[in-house]
């Protein structure tokens, strides 16, 4: 079981993606990210997501993503956060998290 200190170790904060672009290097198909976090700066990201989100449905969109895990090298691109989404049973398919309404970006998930 996950203690208690263990989760709040976690740092998950809203952003807004304002740059969406393809990512031909990965080794599955996948999109790279530039999301705003307000006061923490703009992050870079990948994700796995285009078999459900087209690159110009996903502009302005606020999503939720891990904040202070380490950088991530993935192919030619260097990952600086973890957008979270739900795995669907379905050819492993995600489904972004966001907020059920706008917030102002860095706010921090509770």
């Amino acid at each position: 079981m996950l203690k208690w200190k263990d989760f709040e170790k976690v740092d998950m904060r809203v952003g807004t993606i304002i740059e969406v672009t393809d990512f031909p290097a990965a080794r599955k198909p996948s999109y790279k990210f530039k999301i705003d976090f307000g006061s923490l700066g703009v992050k870079k990201s990948s994700a796995q997501i285009i078999s459900l989100y087209k690159k110009e449905d996903l502009i302005n969109r606020q999503v939720i993503a891990v904040v202070n895990f380490p950088p991530k090298q993935i192919a030619d691109f260097m990952s600086e956060v973890l957008i979270l989404g739900v795995l669907m049973e379905k050819k492993g398919e995600v489904v972004l998290l966001q907020p059920e309404r706008k917030v102002p970006n860095g706010l921090k998930i509770a």
